[in-house]
């Protein structure tokens, strides 16, 4: 008795087809609209760096032209070409108080364990008083007083205390960062949604595992905002504990500039400034887009870029 097999075949059906060329339209669809989109977004990122361009030439070269040759003008204002003649003038033959890189790395130096100091006890102290009502009750009029003190005051304070060094200006520093820190901290715990709280509790999560994975993670929006801002705060606590009393750095080189009606050194000093300020701004974006992956975008890219 001979047995045959028969190979069961597939049919394709109208609908089959029809679903397979729908979905195929929609993948062609969706990939001509990402193109779509990146073309949009680098037509538009030429756009504004163009822009850009244009009006840092219209106010440098305004401001060249209106300067002009007036040596009392120079003298009071300064002009771009002398900043330029200045700054490679210090890069080359040194400043007045040295090679240009000690000042450069004496400023950086302060600025940057003043604010990571600050931002580590800001965040500490923002979700303590944030979790822990008691505190907040308890030092929360202490802080409102020294909060409404004019901080750069204290830099005069601590340069009386500390001495000339790095010390009574990484403490003027702290003192500014810390602030800022704190109370976008204290804010964000505060807003974080009860409900996640509530029911991280019920699922037995301990007091420090919601603090942890729940409002830090919550609070972490508000803490990486305040740090834009602190890392200027950082820069001007450096520069103006300087200005107060110091022996090297830029606010020290401004000051000196300053007393020898060098217009040319003073917009020098503040040019190396904001350079440095424009990388640590990029590197706090580039850190906030890494920790906030799990964030949803609440503005397209090109709403955000500038700020």
């Amino acid at each position: 008795m001979t047995m045959t097999t028969t190979k069961p075949t597939t049919t394709t059906t109208p609908q089959t087809a029809t679903a397979t060329t729908r979905a195929a339209v929609a993948a062609a669809d969706e990939a001509a609209g990402v193109r779509a989109y990146q073309i949009r977004q680098r037509n538009h990122r030429i756009r504004v760096h163009i822009t850009q361009a244009i009006v840092l030439v219209v106010i440098i070269g305004g401001w060249e032209l209106g300067i002009g040759a007036d040596p009392q003008k120079i003298i009071l204002y300064g002009h771009p070409s002398g900043i330029v003649n200045q700054l490679v003038t210090w890069a080359t033959q040194g400043t007045a108080l040295g090679p240009l890189w000690v000042q450069v790395v004496t400023t950086i130096e302060e600025a940057l364990i003043g604010f990571v100091i600050g931002t580590v006890l800001g965040i500490v102290c923002g979700i303590a008083l944030g979790r822990i009502h008691f505190l907040a009750e308890v030092f929360g009029p202490f802080i409102k007083v020294l909060n409404s003190i004019p901080r750069i005051v204290l830099g005069s304070v601590f340069v009386l205390a500390l001495g000339l060094g790095i010390e009574s200006k990484i403490l003027l520093v702290i003192v500014l960062v810390f602030f800022g820190v704190f109370f976008n901290a204290f804010q964000g715990v505060r807003e974080v949604d009860r409900n996640l709280i509530a029911n991280a509790a019920i699922l037995g999560a301990s007091r420090w595992q919601v603090t942890r994975q729940v409002v830090l993670p919550s609070a972490f929006t508000w803490i990486i905002a305040s740090l834009h801002v602190s890392f200027g705060f950082a820069l001007i606590g450096a520069i103006v504990g300087e200005f107060l009393g110091g022996q090297q750095g830029l606010g020290q080189l401004i000051r000196e500039s300053q007393g020898t009606f060098n217009a040319n050194g003073v917009w020098a000093g503040m040019v190396i400034i904001g350079v440095f300020a424009l990388i640590a701004e990029f590197g706090i974006g580039r850190l906030e887009r890494r920790l906030l992956r799990w964030r949803p975008p609440q503005l397209n890219s090109s709403e955000t870029a500038g700020l």
